[in-house]
């Protein structure tokens, strides 16, 4: 395909390096959302945009919740990416235009998205930055279908054996093994999950935090608290359960995506599009309109990359199944996997403070030993009794 075979229209929106655009097929008269790359603005990041396209060609057609990549091409100057077009906005639009605002709606949202990184994950893929910004609806009707998009950090773990390193991703979604340089996989988008279902139903993230630092730290611990009140009180316990399973801080005691779509609370949602309203709960908009219309604005991705001590941490964090590796095999074999699929950072991201990282791990270790040693007291106190 060639960029003369559509005729392009009105600016959808602009990032850093690109620009989106409506474009018509000139033959099949069909509508497409065109990202038009200027190849100058992203020099040194090639790879990050290739990345993107064999994401994309691996799920074409595979799941219906999915953005499509219908065509993608290139002139001397710029890279064009042809997208299924969405006209109902991201996720915020409709919530903040609603009159009524249920559980049942909420639970939809979740079981829609969930579907989908089911299906990415059973693809091989980890998306690494789900949060409302990313997720779009195909029309502006009631029975809209949902829409993952922005597979820009998303990345194919080809095989098993590897964990990625990076941290990256919007900070109130990162999961806390992204920063702790030990390695992680698909188990971050069910983190980003549960911290999507929380956001949904109450305006703002388990994690909202100013400081960077202490952002890292309440998510290192797993440090949260279902406030406000007047709405989590109006929440069903199955909620606050599937969220809590949600955000496990161990990766491997949190539920697969596949494990998680069984789960009470999102048994009776149909998947695909938000209903109409049906209220089985009290309606929650009243309490959260104001806090969507203040939370629901663009946050920039964060992006760094986490060099590992291949000598302090564990090579089956790096290469599991490969314990007679030498550290300098390991260290060689990561390099080689962080010039492939990481290359650059994407021009439109926040790096990470590792200064904040740093400091929230050392508080956070501290304050997991804390706990340990009063749960150790406690039980022995029990015994005494």
């Amino acid at each position: 395909m060639a960029v003369c075979q559509y005729r392009t229209g009105e600016t959808l929106g602009r990032g850093t390096y690109s620009v989106v655009k409506l474009a018509v097929h000139m033959q099949t008269r069909q509508s497409y959302a065109l990202k038009v790359i200027n190849k100058k603005l992203i020099h040194g990041k090639e790879n990050m945009v290739k990345n993107e396209i064999a994401v994309l060609k691996r799920t074409a057609g595979g799941h219906p919740s999915i953005m499509g990549l219908h065509d993608y091409f290139e002139t001397k100057n710029d890279i064009y990416l042809c997208f299924d077009l969405c006209t109902g906005g991201t996720l915020a639009d409709p919530i903040r235009n609603k009159t009524h605002y249920y559980e049942s709606d909420v639970i939809s949202i979740i079981r829609t998205i969930l579907a989908g990184v089911k299906y990415l994950h059973a693809m091989g893929i980890v998306h690494r930055d789900l949060k409302p910004d990313n997720v779009l609806f195909a029309s502006r009707g009631d029975d809209s279908k949902i829409i993952i998009g922005d597979f820009g950090l998303s990345r194919l773990l080809e095989s098993s054996k590897l964990s990625l390193l990076t941290h990256c991703g919007t900070l109130a979604y990162m999961a806390p093994e992204i920063f702790r340089n030990i390695g992680y996989g698909a188990a971050v988008d069910v983190w980003a999950i549960g911290v999507f279902a929380f956001f949904l139903i109450c305006g703002h993230s388990p994690f909202d935090i100013d400081s960077q630092q202490l952002c890292v730290e309440a998510i290192l611990t797993g440090d949260y608290t279902f406030e406000p009140p007047e709405v989590w009180n109006r929440v069903s316990d199955a909620a606050k359960d599937f969220i809590g399973e949600c955000l496990v801080i161990d990766p491997i005691n949190r539920p697969t995506a596949s494990v998680a779509l069984r789960h009470e609370w999102l048994k009776e949602a149909p998947v695909g599009v938000v209903p109409k309203s049906s209220p089985k709960l009290p309606d929650l908009y009243p309490y959260v309109a104001k806090a969507f219309g203040k939370s629901l604005k663009q946050e920039p991705p964060l992006f760094s990359i986490g060099i590992m001590d291949l000598h302090a941490t564990s090579p089956l964090a790096l290469l599991r199944g490969d314990p007679g590796a030498s550290a300098n095999e390991l260290l060689e074999k990561f390099k080689r996997y962080i010039d492939e699929s990481e290359k650059g950072s994407p021009a439109d991201t926040v790096l990470v403070d590792d200064m904040s990282i740093d400091g929230a791990i050392e508080q956070a270790d501290h304050v997991i030993q804390v706990k340990r040693l009063g749960t150790v007291n406690e039980s022995q106190d029990d015994r005494d009794d």
